[in-house]
């Protein structure tokens, strides 16, 4: 068999090269291997293989047949030629649409391929593959791969639903590095080594309420999801399930909502890079060798991440529940709350017109505001135009997935 598609790269060469180093002439990043293995030289003596080496994309985060499948003696490339192909294209899009976001335009089909390929990339890792094996009971690996392609929808929705921040490092001198497992997820009661959920391949669940998932767009972009429970109340059991946590069903994404013109400081970045790194699973990649080493320059606490609201949204440009509305041209309606329950569920639109939650969202808010000040840390599409005294783009407010 033709060896083409037999390197599979499980973070694609398109999405490293977002994180090389612009005056880079070479192309190249610096990796760090977590993990260094050693070896006996031709006397028998051992050593440790070097945990830092320059290498191209073509060599970097890959694995050769890892998503080859084998059926009565005769391999199969069509996952990597077919299915993770048609995946990376529309993912590459969508990264770079959402990198380049501030509300000047919208995109239903960036948005779905974005989700698509944030769930693949979550699952396709070897970090990601372990843990859906173990999910799934898998027989092998050709079980594992044959699962893969049906889960590709598997985060949507609660992404869809959850608080999202696009926040700027162009400011920093100190860029975004990327990990073996770029799609990251924070918890500040999952410190790495949690017996339950940060051990080996394991990650703290996306549904619970305390749960950020990190994504770098580029090196100088980071898309930042929250739960919409944790941004209007943090002061609420950090692994109890967000409300309404089922996995495959239909949700409302909305691009006005979404915070923007956030610039990180050089401490920001250190310390998300930070926790990216503290979630890798063996590899890290930048475009310089020492920003590899952010625990270096800078104090890192895992709990501290949270007690200073690092990854918090603004909650003053948030309402912790609504009741959601569509009309289509036919004359026909469809309602939603912003959980994702329909009508007819007997919590539908329980948070936006709970009084007592409502009270503890603007006690958040006010002491949010003492932390931070009085200015904006995200500005949404009715804070741009307030701040720009602009007129609305004419897009879509709201997009079903």
């Amino acid at each position: 068999m033709s060896a083409e598609y037999k390197n599979n790269h499980y973070v694609p060469q398109w999405y490293q090269r977002q994180f090389i180093a612009g005056g880079a002439s070479d192309r190249e990043l610096y990796l760090l291997d977590l993990k260094p293995e050693t070896f006996r030289d031709g006397r028998g003596v051992r050593h440790r293989r070097p945990d830092v080496r320059r290498t191209g994309t073509r060599k970097c985060f890959a694995i050769d047949d890892l998503y080859t499948r084998h059926f009565r003696g005769v391999e199969s490339r069509e996952l990597e030629k077919t299915f993770f192909g048609s995946v990376d294209d529309q993912g590459k899009a969508a990264v770079s649409f959402f990198a380049r976001f501030d509300h000047d335009r919208a995109s239903g089909d960036a948005f779905r391929n974005l989700m698509l390929y944030m769930s693949t990339q979550k699952l396709r890792t070897p970090k990601g593959l372990s843990w859906l094996a173990e999910q799934v009971d898998a027989r092998g690996r050709d079980d594992v791969l044959s699962r893969l392609t049906g889960l590709q929808t598997l985060y949507g929705a609660i992404w869809a639903e959850c608080v999202w921040q696009i926040a700027d490092a162009s400011t920093s001198d100190i860029k975004l590095i990327v990990s073996d497992h770029p799609v990251t997820v924070y918890n500040r009661s999952c410190a790495p080594g949690h017996p339950r959920w940060c051990k080996g391949h394991t990650d703290p669940d996306i549904r619970l309420n305390a749960t950020h998932t990190l994504f770098p767009l580029s090196s100088e972009r980071l898309l930042i999801l929250t739960n919409r429970s944790w941004a209007c109340n943090p002061h609420q059991p950090p692994l109890e399930a967000r409300p309404n946590p089922e996995l495959f069903r239909d949700a409302i994404f909305n691009f006005l909502e979404i915070q923007t013109r956030r610039k990180l400081t050089e401490q920001e970045v250190l310390k998300i890079n930070c926790v990216i790194k503290r979630r890798a699973y063996r590899y890290v990649a930048a475009g310089e060798r020492e920003w590899l080493f952010p625990e270096r320059a800078v104090k890192f606490n895992w709990r501290a991440v949270a007690d200073e609201h690092l990854l918090m949204p603004d909650p003053r440009s948030l309402h912790p529940g609504a009741e959601i509305t569509m009309g289509y041209r036919g004359g026909g309606t469809e309602s939603m709350d912003t959980y994702g329950r329909l009508p007819g569920d007997r919590r539908f639109g329980h948070e936006a017109r709970d009084w007592d939650g409502i009270q503890l969202h603007r006690q958040w808010c006010d002491e949010f505001e003492a932390r931070v000040g009085t200015r904006r840390r995200g500005s949404t599409w009715d804070d741009a135009r307030r701040e720009n005294s602009q007129s609305a783009p004419d897009v879509s407010k709201a997009v079903q997935t």
